[in-house]
């Protein structure tokens, strides 16, 4: 059943992905048309930087999950590595909890946020986009990435219960 999830969630989390892709890609031919315009023609885009900075957070949004999913993000084990599996197991289960409680009042805040944008009617300073649907578009990001930790939560728990089940009384097998 884990493994179906892992599937399910990362066939979803590649289009995340390719997403991502999409909006870095939008950022360098905008780049590159706003050099082109400013030099060629001695008109720039306007509203360049803003749209840059909207749509990069936007590509990390979508880059998150598939990341997280991927263990692209930074892992310190030099303590880890040296302890029991059980060990690793324990610990694992207690970062994702902790990173599980703080995503989750990310989330929370970045649609208070969205909603605050959008009752004031808040918009970029120089090209007069509203910013609430990047706003928006970001939370919903972030709240895959939420799917992707209580994911790896719910196996590191798994894993946890599964090593107890299989252990002889007095016992805890060590799988290396």
């Amino acid at each position: 059943m884990i493994n179906s999830i892992h599937g399910m969630l990362k066939k979803i989390f590649s289009k995340t992905d390719l997403l991502a892709g999409i909006c870095f890609f939008a950022v360098m031919i905008l780049i590159l048309a706003n050099i082109i315009m400013r030099k060629v023609f001695g008109l720039p885009i306007t509203g360049t930087f803003e749209l840059v900075g909207l749509l990069t957070a936007t590509g990390l949004g979508f880059a998150l999950a598939n990341c997280e999913l991927n263990d692209g993000n930074i892992a310190m084990s030099i303590v880890t590595d040296r302890l029991s599996r059980g060990a690793q197991r324990f610990i694992s289960a207690v970062v994702h909890l902790i990173t599980l409680g703080f995503v989750t009042m990310v989330v929370w805040r970045m649609f208070v946020y969205g909603s605050s944008a959008l009752n004031r009617g808040l918009v970029s300073s120089t090209a007069s986009l509203p910013i609430y649907p990047f706003i928006f578009l970001l939370g919903i990001n972030v709240f895959c990435l939420w799917l992707v930790l209580a994911f790896k939560l719910s196996k590191s728990i798994y894993d946890i219960v599964t090593a107890f089940r299989n252990a002889a009384p007095g016992e805890v097998k060590v799988k290396k």
